[in-house]
């Protein structure tokens, strides 16, 4: 099966000041991901091609990066990773009016047990973390956060299940 994935959110600043945030992915002065609700980005070294890590049971390496624009990690089979071939992306892109769009991908191939796995249990995850990031890279880009957003009844079932708190999202 394949899967394909993408969250996007427009912010009115200049795409430099988005990317002086993505380029903190996984370093201890992470501004991008949102480490105090979600397992943390870790790197084996600084961001750069070559760097191996994930987050909680996801593993992948680093094969592509471009400072201040964009990021493309490679998922490692393994864990709960298993089964699964892809890549998942950070992208800061302009639009015509010079405000900058940040996009998050993730395109994949998955066998039988590992789309399962994503469709009953890792999408709504995914999708929540990755609009928990929106949230943390707009929150001091912006001041605010354009709309306020609540997990839904089942990522938060999904998280106590996991062990993981389902207080809400914090940016």
């Amino acid at each position: 099966m394949r899967v394909r994935n993408e969250h996007e959110r427009r912010l009115n600043v200049l795409p430099s000041e988005v990317g002086r945030l993505l380029d903190t992915l996984g370093s201890p002065n992470d501004r991008l991901w949102p480490h105090r609700t979600w397992p943390p980005l870790r790197l084996d070294k600084p961001l750069a091609v070559g760097s191996v890590g994930g987050h909680g049971p996801i593993r992948y390496r680093c094969v592509a990066y471009e400072p201040g624009r964009r990021v493309e990690f490679e998922f490692i089979s393994k864990g709960l990773s298993k089964g699964l071939q892809g890549r998942h992306a950070y992208r800061v892109e302009q639009e015509a009016d010079a405000s900058a769009l940040l996009r998050h991908t993730l395109h994949a191939k998955m066998d039988l047990m590992a789309y399962l796995r994503w469709l009953l249990i890792v999408r709504p995850l995914h999708d929540a973390l990755v609009e928990d990031s929106r949230d943390k890279a707009e929150l001091p880009l912006r001041g605010k956060v354009a709309r306020d957003r609540r997990w839904s009844a089942r990522v938060r079932l999904l998280r106590r299940a996991l062990g993981a708190s389902s207080a809400g999202p914090t940016a």
